[in-house]
């Protein structure tokens, strides 16, 4: 079972944080956002809770595609993801509402760094899947 959905690219895009990357659906970012890796995104949380519900070994894959570049973070899930906001993976185990996935193989420091300069165009269309492993 796999979810997709659009976010889109902004010039205040830095992806440097080292523990978490973050989708959200604001539209607007400041240079203090330096996990958040798209904006504007249009996700349904119920499509989201689905996946995890259904995730039989507790881990799911995010892929970020735009400009013909893909990454791909494995993360284990968190079956109480609550938020209708924002998406953070997480490298560290700390659990909240907005955390869909803890113990992540990549932050937003890890995203290959073409792909991060593609996400800083705000014209730019980016693709993001959600699916369970």
């Amino acid at each position: 079972m796999k979810y997709c959905f659009t976010a889109y690219g902004h010039p205040n895009i830095l992806a440097t944080h080292r523990t978490t990357l973050e989708i959200t659906k604001d539209a607007e970012l400041t240079k203090k956002g330096d996990c958040i890796i798209a904006v504007a995104a249009d996700f349904s949380i119920q499509r989201i809770r689905e996946i995890i519900s259904s995730c039989q070994n507790g881990k799911i894959r995010l892929t970020i595609e735009t400009a013909g570049i893909k990454e791909e973070v494995i993360a284990v899930a968190n079956k109480s993801f609550s938020s209708d906001k924002e998406i953070v993976l997480r490298k560290g185990a700390f659990i909240s509402e907005r955390t869909l996935g803890t113990n992540a193989d990549k932050a937003a420091a890890d995203i290959d760094r073409a792909l991060v300069e593609k996400l800083r165009n705000p014209e730019r269309t980016v693709s993001v899947t959600i699916q369970m492993l």
